[in-house]
């Protein structure tokens, strides 16, 4: 760096420099230097911004006695005033002593430039200390950021000085992508362009007051000119950026307190910090939270390192490699490496490799990158209660899980864990994934894990499980109740502990990862009868999502518990629930049918009229579905002669199950009028039920009748009365909270609408049909024949 290069057109930036360390040592304002020294205000704001040429050795003389300096410092102050007034055409290079300027260590290039004389009213050369890393040749993705960055630099008033804070977790490129943007950026900051690391992850972070002192010496301020306080450096450092057009990053900042002294309060300045902290008390700053790249990005990445032939000859292994590193850069940057040290080594190889998760984090190292330690860094930061959030959150079983969830896996109260998990996020090594849930990187998960089984016993970790799984079953079983029709009519309308039906299906769909995982840990370590009741419970439920074929995941658990605890009952029971899955769900209609039968078979050796009724529904709706009509017709007929022997609200429900059945099976044999006729009679019973007991079940009863009704008319093409009674559907499940069984009913009603000329109004239907629920939950129901 020249000293004595001006920056704009006039004095070296030695004098400047000079004048402005001077000034804040001796504790002047520039109003009190001016006056002391008897020069205008604006004559010395134009010195101390390098605006004016070299001014003349009466006014340094004047500037000098106001500064009250010693000989050596007015001397040094008449030198680099000396070296910016003209002489000629050529200003001679700066004193030697000033060309030297101390480098940070891995951040300066291998030879500091040799000091040139710099032409009248050229602009100041760029620092050569702290001087950016070279950039990286293959950096990928990143375009959205990138262009906020340059629409910041480039806007002259921005809503807050031009700080951007660059976050979130380990691996995501953070300096990658610092780094990238400050070369971008630098054809348009002449000033210069400076890199810090503040060495956030180590184990004593760089004190704001050592990184002061590093970025004036790197702006040219000699050592002795450099204030002894934090507050006086970062005075000056801010009276020498005031006008100056550079960049500077400032990488892996640990804390506000640390990075907050080296923010300019105004000026053309771009600074970039880094941090895998949020910074959540950073103020006035511009925020960029990067994320993981997309599928393509990521790919991209692995391609431009490891060659695009090879990475494009295997794309469907290239997208298994991304995935497998969670499109994280860092593991990918890391996979790629591998890869390119490896030339014959074919990518499908390396996916074999990575594919168990065991190993996954021991491979992806190479040389001196390693994710692993980036996550080392992050955990051993976390004081400890934090760090056992961070290493129960790997005992969730879903994507994602909220704060009432970890809590009953780390064992604290749910306002507790979310406190904790937000200070996690903050720190970069949770993420957000909506409002109220938070997710880990997969690669974190790992990494999680891992520090579950080193840091806690196998017994700690057992227990946690058994709790966290008995508190799940328990919430799932009482919000699975909420849908019973014996236990939502008894239950008080008023009860406090009763949660909205809305709030208990949200809850059971939402954590069906977790419950059903504590579902099989309770099998598995013995405890049947949580298994028994949490199925049970939740069975009428399981009508309103048939889409879900887990329902026979969670049923054969539970005919296993009633076996494994002699509860025959119970196994009959749940024996029905499996056939009923099997037919409605899984679409295994012959396996349905043969599950019905030993439930019948354990039924009648009980005496247990009700179980039979429903084995012999299940069974006929098997049956129908295979077009065997007339045995289905005389099973139908059976069921309802079992169920008339028992009287309780579940009969009641078989019997207008049993009496819709057969009336679909008049239709399927052709004979639609007389299906029209039996389906009134059973619309009729179902409207009654819910005049009796209102409740979604009974709703859902009369909703499903009345679409078969408006089949049965449809298939008569009598469309404005098929068109009546999907509507009638409509209502009954918009009061049901919206099943997915509704979806059918939304077809169905626009193909009527459709052959009735209303095009308009079909699409309308068929549109929300689409962006309703799957259609894989058009199915028939437990309550359905």
């Amino acid at each position: 760096m020249t000293s004595g290069g001006s920056t704009g057109t006039g004095t070296g930036g030695e004098f400047c420099r000079l004048l402005a360390g001077y000034r804040v040592e001796a504790g002047l304002t520039q109003e009190e230097l001016a006056a002391g020294a008897g020069v205008s205000l604006r004559a010395l704001g134009d010195m101390e911004r390098g605006r004016t040429r070299g001014p003349q050795r009466r006014t340094v003389r004047a500037l000098a006695a106001a500064l009250r300096l010693d000989e050596a410092q007015a001397a040094a102050l008449d030198r680099a005033a000396q070296s910016g007034r003209p002489r000629g055409t050529r200003r001679p290079a700066a004193p030697a002593a000033t060309q030297a300027v101390t480098r940070a260590p891995a951040q300066a290039s291998t030879q500091a430039p040799t000091a040139r004389p710099a032409e009248p009213g050229a602009p100041t050369e760029p620092p050569t200390a702290l001087a950016l890393p070279r950039d990286i040749a293959d950096f990928t993705a990143r375009e959205e950021a990138l262009a906020a960055l340059a629409a910041l630099a480039d806007d002259e008033q921005p809503a807050h000085p031009r700080v951007v804070l660059v976050s979130g977790q380990p691996g995501l490129g953070k300096t990658a992508f610092a780094l990238h943007a400050a070369h971008a950026l630098a054809p348009r900051f002449p000033d210069g362009q400076l890199s810090l690391d503040l060495g956030g992850m180590a184990p004593t972070p760089l004190s704001a007051r050592e990184a002061l002192g590093q970025v004036l010496r790197a702006l040219g301020v000699a050592d002795a000119a450099v204030p002894a306080g934090t507050e006086e450096r970062a005075g000056l450092y801010r009276a020498l950026v005031r006008d100056r057009r550079l960049v500077l990053v400032l990488d892996d900042a640990a804390d506000e307190s640390q990075v907050r002294p080296l923010l300019p309060g105004s000026g053309p300045a771009v600074t970039i910090v880094t941090s895998r902290a949020a910074l959540p008390g950073l103020e006035s700053v511009h925020r960029l939270r990067l994320g993981v790249l997309s599928p393509a990005e990521a790919v991209g990445l692995l391609a431009r390192i490891a060659g695009r032939e090879r990475i494009e000859a295997a794309p469907d292994a290239a997208a298994d490699l991304a995935r497998l590193c969670g499109y994280l850069p860092l593991a990918l940057r890391i996979a790629g490496q591998r890869l390119v040290a490896r030339p014959q080594q074919q990518v499908v190889h390396l996916v074999r490799q990575l594919a168990a998760e065991e190993s996954r984090l021991d491979l992806l190292a190479t040389g001196d990158l390693a994710v692993r330690p980036a996550f080392e860094l992050s955990y051993r930061k976390l004081p400890a209660e934090s760090r056992l959030v961070l290493r129960r959150c790997a005992l969730t079983a879903g994507p994602d899980f909220t704060a009432a969830v970890l809590a009953a896996y780390a064992g604290l109260p749910p306002v507790r864990a979310e406190l904790l998990l937000e200070e996690l996020v903050d720190a970069g090594l949770v993420q957000p994934a909506t409002a109220e849930r938070y997710r880990l990187h997969d690669l974190v998960r790992l990494y999680a894990g891992e520090r579950l089984a080193a840091d806690e016993t196998a017994e700690e970790v057992a227990d946690a499980r058994s709790e966290a799984g008995r508190r799940l079953l328990r919430r799932a079983a009482a919000h699975g109740l909420r849908f019973d029709p014996d236990h939502a009519i008894g239950a008080a309308a008023d009860d406090p502990t009763e949660v909205p039906l809305t709030e208990a299906a949200r809850w059971l769909e939402e954590e069906q990862p977790e419950w059903l995982a504590a579902l099989y840990e309770a099998q598995r370590t013995g405890r049947h009868r949580e298994v028994i009741d949490t199925a049970e419970a939740m069975h009428w439920f399981s009508d309103r999502l048939l889409s879900w074929d887990l329902w026979g995941e969670v049923f054969q658990l539970s005919v296993d518990a009633a076996r494994a605890s002699g509860d025959r009952r119970a196994e009959a029971v749940h024996l029905n629930h499996l056939a009923w899955t099997y037919v409605t769900c899984l679409h295994r209609y012959q396996r349905g049918i043969e599950l019905a039968g030993e439930a019948m078979e354990l039924a009648r050796s009980l005496d247990d009229h009700e179980q039979q009724g429903w084995a012999l529904t299940y069974r006929a709706s098997g049956l129908r579905q295979l077009h065997r009509h007339h045995e289905a017709s005389e099973s139908y007929r059976r069921a309802a002669d079992a169920f008339a022997a028992v009287d309780n609200r579940a009969a009641a429900i078989g019997r207008l199950v049993t009496l819709r059945g057969a009336a679909t099976c008049l239709r399927d044999l052709g004979r639609a009028e007389e299906a029209v006729e039996s389906r009134r009679r059973a619309l009729a019973g179902a409207l009654e039920l819910v005049e009796r007991w209102s409740s979604p079940l009974m709703h859902l009863l009369a909703a499903l009748t009345a679409h078969e009704l408006g089949q049965d008319r449809a298939a008569l093409k009598r469309w404005p009365a098929a068109e009546k009674a999907y509507r009638q559907a409509l209502d009954h499940y918009e009061a049901t909270g919206r099943p997915d069984s509704m979806t059918k009913t939304l077809t169905e009603l626009g193909t009527a609408l459709i052959e009735q000329g209303r095009a308009d109004e079909a699409r309308e239907i068929l549109t929300e049909a689409l962006t309703d629920l799957s259609a894989d939950g058009s199915r028939s129901g437990r309550v359905s024949p």
